[in-house]
């Protein structure tokens, strides 16, 4: 197993999300109205709190990607993300991700001070952003995702959840090894909520560590306020931190390295029982 430059071994990364939209399922509309600037001030409030309550990486998107959701012109997302993550790099020291599919937006976020990129789409959508990333010496996130945000809940299919989403994952790691980004610089994400079912999006939790083992790259998950979790629980997006915690805390448990989140204090005590459970069963096992 590589190591890691963006997930520290020593620990679980809980990166915490800031989404600069109008229209994200979960947090929409919190530091941007449809049509008007971001709230930088209250965005850089909300990541005080998150970093205060364990977050160590701070996630920026411009861009929702929820099911249904319609892209939106790469000019639209630098200038909801870039005023937002050039504040954050002048105010805090933890490391700053831009969360987009475009190479564009990925330059300017990089430019202002970002250090990683979170791409849902794997470079499916523009193979470009892994050589802006490789240029940057920035890390490089690469999602699962068929199709679209717009189209990927449209009967989603797989024969085998686990092998067909390594595949694919192992498939974008290629192209960003051959755009010169190296190994240590990569995690992926198996794309939890990103045009799977129910029944897909458990099998890839509960297998976090396999999914790892097959591909020699850390792992990120980011189960929170997702969908599949209401189908569990009845519960709607904003009462579902309980249940995203517990979906961090069996991944992690399982193998994975870094959980995405909207609530950094609920994963923060999630995960660290299921890191010391995971260890001590890897110190019993003969």
């Amino acid at each position: 197993m590589v190591q890691s430059a963006i997930f520290p071994p020593h620990r679980v990364t809980i990166v915490g999300v800031l989404n600069a939209t109008p229209d994200s399922f979960s947090d929409g509309g919190r530091f941007v109205r449809d049509g008007g600037p971001t709230d930088v001030g209250a965005a850089l409030r909300a990541a005080e709190a998150l970093l205060r309550e364990g977050a160590h990486v701070l996630d920026v998107g411009g861009e929702s990607t929820r099911p249904g959701a319609r892209e939106v012109p790469a000019a639209l997302e630098i200038a909801r993300t870039r005023p937002l993550v050039e504040a954050l790099a002048k105010r805090f020291d933890a490391p700053i991700s831009i969360d987009t599919r475009k190479a564009e937006v990925a330059g300017a976020a990089l430019e202002a001070g970002a250090r990683l990129v979170n791409d849902v789409s794997g470079l499916a959508r523009d193979p470009e952003l892994a050589r802006v990333a490789a240029r940057a010496g920035a890390g490089l996130i690469l999602g699962h995702l068929r199709g679209t945000p717009e189209s990927m809940q449209q009967d989603p299919r797989f024969a085998d959840v686990l092998a067909e989403v390594a595949a694919e994952l192992g498939a974008a790691a290629e192209r960003a090894r051959a755009a010169g980004v190296p190994d240590e610089r990569l995690a992926v994400d198996p794309g939890i909520g990103f045009g799977k079912r129910l029944e897909h999006n458990l099998v890839l939790l509960a297998r976090a560590g396999e999914l790892r083992r097959r591909l020699g790259l850390p792992v990120l998950v980011g189960p929170s306020r997702k969908a599949f979790l209401g189908e569990l629980t009845g519960d709607p997006p904003e009462a579902r931190d309980p249940a995203s915690a517990a979906a961090c805390a069996v991944a992690v448990f399982a193998g994975a390295d870094a959980v995405r989140v909207h609530c950094a204090a609920g994963a923060r005590r999630a995960v660290a029982v299921a890191r010391a459970l995971r260890d001590a069963v890897r110190e019993a096992a003969p």
